[in-house]
């Protein structure tokens, strides 16, 4: 199984078992690098897939939570090639596929083929980058691919339709389906059109369909469940890791 097929297959096991698949969302090193290892291993025990977020400067896509987590991170010394480090020195030890979140410019800085080799030994199954048009992905793809690593494409409610079959089909591990269009971490519920908007991406997609952006809830979940295949919960996640609670306390009640 290609690394990027994990992603799939472990969010499908979900579904099998009558579940929607839970997808963490967590900012590296926050609020304590000293912490990383602990919050992943802690989130892994109830995560069907987890993401981790890279910090980045400007982090366009995020909401407040997420950008303060950002920078916070960057503050205390955490990069690209420290995180890697760190899932380095625990190789082989979390069993639930690992997908990073990164703006361009740090993977741009790392190197392609260097990022696609490093995520390879450290069993960094896929990427998300917001801020990288389908039409400027080549080369990343390219390198990504040659190590079975997914390149996880991201749809909109103002997606064209041609446009939304071209990303699901060219979508490795799953399809993110951002629920509302703007910023993540809102908390003006999920988007009454949701049903509609989901089931129309999940019928041209052949990979799970993972909505994402607004998920703060069990309620959130179980609305998102009757649609898609996972969840994905971020800002409210990372409020809990401010707040030094429980990772997996907090999960288990979305379950």
């Amino acid at each position: 199984m290609q690394p990027h097929e994990s992603i799939s297959a472990a969010i499908e096991a979900a579904k099998a078992e009558g579940r929607t698949g839970l997808v963490p969302f967590f900012t590296a090193g926050y609020p304590e690098p000293a912490e990383f290892l602990n919050t992943l291993r802690a989130i892994a025990e109830v995560g069907d897939v987890v993401e981790i977020g890279v910090p980045f400067s400007d982090p366009m896509a995020d909401g407040m939570t997420i950008q303060r987590s950002s920078f916070v991170a960057i503050q205390k010394g955490v990069t690209l090639k420290w995180i890697f480090d760190q899932l380095e020195s625990i190789k082989g030890e979390i069993k639930i596929p690992i997908v990073f979140m990164s703006y361009l410019n740090p993977l741009l800085a790392f190197g392609f083929e260097a990022l696609a080799q490093r995520a390879l030994d450290t069993g960094v199954c896929g990427f998300i980058v917001p801020d990288l048009p389908f039409e400027e992905s080549g080369e990343i793809r390219h390198a990504l691919e040659q190590k079975g690593i997914g390149l996880i494409q991201l749809v909109t409610p103002a997606t064209p339709a041609e446009r939304l079959k071209l990303l699901a089909r060219e979508s490795r591990g799953f399809l993110y389906a951002v629920t509302i269009t703007g910023i993540t971490g809102g908390d003006s519920g999920l988007p009454a059109d949701l049903a509609g908007y989901l089931d129309s991406v999940s019928e041209v997609s052949t990979l799970p369909v993972c909505a994402g952006f607004g998920i703060r809830s069990a309620e959130d979940i179980v609305n998102v469940g009757k649609h898609a295949a996972g969840a994905i919960v971020g800002s409210a996640l990372v409020e809990v890791l401010e707040q030094g609670a429980d990772p997996a306390v907090f999960l288990r009640q979305l379950r």
